[in-house]
């Protein structure tokens, strides 16, 4: 019976609610949905082998007759079956069946077997394998050198012969494929197949298909689902932007708070801030709201950004918040933030959960009276109970640490009388051309592109942890010379799983090391008042060596600092080792940052730490950090929802984009019937998170 393409997958024969419920855990819930799960691998099971030739660890089609087929009952019962043809025998072994299993397998049976070959006790045996029955004319319905078999993306209780029957199943049901959305004649000279051949091609490849392009997604026919996917994310992403220009919002100009506080500082700002600051206030100054995502490597100066453009909030008569995503960083905001603009008569305050009742109660007091100015703090902005007098401008720092409901529940804050709040979002970690342009399409993207002059060279050295002697020794002749040195541990408490070194030990370990110098302890959880005490005097100069988690990756200025210690660098990835070496060499001396690793090192720890030996620039380290781990690691996706992708990879499919945009053009333009059919297809409903 033919089925629509939005059909629920239960209106397929067979599918019920138990199956469902296994299908949407691999996010099928829509008929066409099982035609756009696309194989993992592929396996050749169109040459059948005799038993004679099959060999221990290789996977294999064999055909024979059951010889024999007991229960055999130790520790637990299992199903031993005798199994050959004119060459040889083997073991069938079945932990799990079940008595009408155990009757269809009598002796004389015929079957053709699939899987691996492993030495048993008792000679060669496949345990599980997958099998058919064989009539008289020796077909089962296998592909027999019709077809590669794909190997699909599994979940428990849904066996892959299952998945193949339903794919197979959805397919027939819809014609053979989905409809094609893109216009006839689009892809003309493009060397990518229609989708309906793109298809066809990858559930059922012929044996002589190039493996290695299929398996590596390389090939057209994946190039060209590829391609359709990434197309519905731009369209989707350019249909909030348009959406969002339609919105009005506050403008914000006049006064000369703003010239006020840059001539002011004791620094001169780079090209790079100054540009992006008159980017940042030109967006202000209109009355749609900025949608605007400010990049800077570590230590380029995006908080001084931040505080120009909350001032030209204030001086329009409104109000400005910050949020940052961990109580440290948004501690050292407020400090700034209070140093800058309370000289300037702007109100500055802090809200954050672990505030006192009573201080807590001030604060709100103050936000909800227009009396503070600026507002920083972290997920406390948007809870119940925090009413802004007239919340105009949002800036969401380290912003792919927020999950999409709590970006929007910020903006929320200021949404009245039709008007919705300028944002400004900030990353320290930078994000490569290709995927900023695929990711966020939504979003105005300015780049601080230049790090302040004055700052000392940073060398990265990775040892191995046998040599820990002498990074003490390292840590006691730069702190003899008036320095100070960082030590971070990735863990807090030992761990069996993580053969990591927990905090607390090394402190202790340190400080039994080191008796003549000050060494202090940090981590998450510490109580904020504790952690802020021990951040004061380590930049007091107090502590000489801090030893702390990763909860100093980001926020933490210490100009004195020059030297760092990662312990099990192998283990942290690359963004992060590049934020945490951002917190040494902010001063005019040259620093050192000493990435001590575990032998054996994988191919991808390897790769990893020469990157970070060889460059400090942000962007490049970005570029290596997204072939290795992919765009989901890099954007923090599991947090925010965003480009969840399906078929394409950003980092392998980025030669695409020129051409995603220009179709993105072309359907816009001529073809907007098609355009909403697209992003339901690939993304759903689920495309809120860029509002504003």
């Amino acid at each position: 019976m033919p089925l629509a393409p939005e059909d629920p997958v239960t209106r397929l024969s067979g599918v019920g609610p138990a199956l469902a419920t296994r299908l949407e855990r691999l996010g099928v819930r829509r008929v066409e949905d099982l035609a756009f799960l696309l194989p993992v691998r592929y396996e050749d099971r169109t040459r059948v082998v005799p038993i004679g030739g099959v060999r221990p660890g290789g996977r294999a089609v064999i055909e024979g007759e059951v010889l024999l087929a007991e229960v055999v009952r130790r520790r637990r019962p299992t199903l031993v079956v005798a199994f050959g043809d004119a060459t040889g025998m083997l073991t069938l072994r079945f932990f799990h069946f079940t008595a009408r299993q155990q009757q269809a397998l009598a002796r004389g049976v015929r079957l053709r077997c699939f899987g691996e070959v492993r030495a048993g006790q008792r000679g060669l045996e496949m345990v599980h394998p997958e099998y058919q029955h064989l009539g008289a004319d020796a077909q089962a319905g296998t592909d027999d050198g019709v077809a590669l078999t794909p190997i699909y993306p599994g979940t428990e209780g849904l066996p892959q012969a299952r998945i193949r029957q339903l794919v197979t199943r959805a397919l027939a049901a819809l014609g053979g494929a989905p409809p094609e959305l893109l216009p006839p004649g689009t892809l003309a000279g493009r060397g990518l197949p229609a989708l309906d051949e793109a298809l066809q091609l990858l559930h059922r490849p012929p044996p002589d298909a190039d493996l290695a392009a299929l398996e590596s997604g390389h090939h057209p026919a994946r190039r060209r689902i590829a391609l359709e996917e990434l197309l519905a994310h731009q369209l989707a992403m350019r249909a909030l932007r348009h959406r969002a220009r339609r919105r009005s919002a506050w403008p914000l100009a006049g006064g000369t708070l703003v010239e006020r506080f840059l001539a002011g500082l004791p620094f001169a700002l780079t090209g790079a801030q100054r540009r992006v600051i008159a980017e940042v206030r030109a967006d202000l100054s209109e009355p749609v709201p900025m949608m605007r995502l400010v990049q800077g490597d570590v230590g380029s100066g995006k908080t001084v950004v931040a505080a120009a453009a909350a001032l030209q909030a204030v001086a329009a008569g409104a109000q400005a918040a910050i949020m940052a995503p961990t109580e440290l960083l948004g501690e050292q905001h407020h400090a700034n933030f209070r140093a800058w603009l309370e000289p300037l008569g702007v109100g500055v305050c802090w809200l954050s959960g672990s505030q006192p009742a009573a201080a807590r109660r001030e604060a709100l007091a103050r936000v909800a009276s227009g009396e503070a100015g600026v507002v920083v703090g972290t997920h406390a902005l948007f809870q119940e109970g925090v009413e802004f007098a007239r919340l105009a401008l949002a800036i969401i720092d380290e912003q792919h640490r927020f999950g999409v409901h709590q970006r929007l529940a910020l903006t929320d804050k200021g949404s009245a009388d039709g008007r919705r709040p300028h944002q400004l979002v900030m990353t320290a970690t930078p994000i490569p051309r290709t995927l900023a342009m695929a990711t966020y399409a939504d979003l105005d993207t300015s780049v601080i592109d230049e790090l302040p002059p004055g700052r000392g060279r940073v060398r990265t050295v990775a040892m191995p942890e046998s040599r820990r002697a002498e990074v003490v020794a390292r840590i006691r002749e730069a702190c003899a010379a008036g320095r100070q040195a960082y030590w971070v541990c990735p863990l807090v408490e030992e761990s069996d799983q993580l053969q990591a070194q927990a905090a607390e030990d090394t402190a202790t370990v340190l400080a039994e090391a080191l008796p003549e110098l000050a060494v202090g302890l940090v981590h998450g959880r510490l109580r904020p008042a504790e952690k802020e005490r021990v951040m004061r005097a380590f930049k007091a100069g107090e502590i000489q060596l801090l030893v702390a988690t990763t909860v100093i990756e980001v926020g933490v200025d210490v100009p004195r600092a020059s030297l760092m210690v990662i312990e099990n660098a192998e283990r942290m990835g690359l963004a992060q080792l590049h934020q945490l070496r951002g917190r040494i060499g902010r001063g005019e001396d040259d620093a050192s940052c000493l990435l001590l690793y575990r032998p054996p090192l994988s191919e991808a720890a390897t790769a990893r730490l020469a990157a970070m030996r060889d460059t400090r620039d942000g962007f490049e380290i970005a570029r290596i950090d997204l072939e290795l781990r992919g765009p989901g690691e890099v954007l923090g996706i599991r947090q925010t929802g965003l480009l969840a992708l399906r078929a394409a990879d950003l980092a392998r499919d980025q030669a695409l984009l020129p051409l995603v945009r220009e179709l993105a053009d072309l359907l816009l333009q001529r073809h907007p019937d098609r355009v909403a059919a697209l992003t339901r297809r690939w993304i759903g409903e689920g495309a809120r998170y860029g509002q504003v």
